[in-house]
């Protein structure tokens, strides 16, 4: 091979390598492109996430009051026949079981634990009472319990027995 053809040879070599460089220098500039984009879209995402999220705390309670408007109007019904003792409680006793109908429409579940045996994860013992009952029985209700769908959200405040 002459010096010449070797040259050449070289100076073709050289040309495939820049066009190499060219296209590799291209394809890194597309995928930093693309990589700028993507970070730009999951920061627009984190964004609006983060907007959805506070709109739900903020609003969280809007169907919960929704549900409870009929009941405020029923309330402001009743308070209209205050002079008239009867039908004020008998108004009252209206709006409240329609209110707690509502809140069990909702999940509410009363603790109702006479008699049972007392139970820590959904009773607080507030006082005891010598009595022949079988110890540990709940034998007074001192303030209901609550349950929302199945977490306690109320411990229901109780006597509860002790042997004499």
């Amino acid at each position: 091979m002459t010096k010449q053809e070797a040259h050449k040879k070289k100076k073709l070599e050289i040309g495939k390598k820049d066009n190499r460089i060219k296209e590799l220098t291209h394809k890194t500039r597309e995928l930093t492109d693309s990589l700028q984009r993507l970070q730009a879209e999951f920061e627009n995402y984190k964004k609006r996430i983060e907007r959805e999220i506070q709109d739900l705390i903020t609003y969280s309670s809007q169907n919960l009051i929704i549900k409870l408007l009929p009941i405020v109007d029923s309330f402001e019904s009743a308070m209209k026949n205050h002079q008239d003792k009867n039908k004020f409680l008998e108004g009252m006793k209206l709006v409240f079981s329609q209110f707690y109908s509502t809140l069990e429409k909702e999940g509410l579940k009363q603790i109702d634990p006479l008699n049972e045996k007392f139970d820590p994860y959904k009773h607080e013992v507030i006082m005891h009472e010598k009595t022949d009952k079988k110890e540990n029985t709940i034998t007074e209700v001192l303030q209901k319990g609550y349950i929302l769908n199945d977490k306690v959200i109320r411990h229901a405040k109780v006597k509860i027995a002790k042997n004499k």
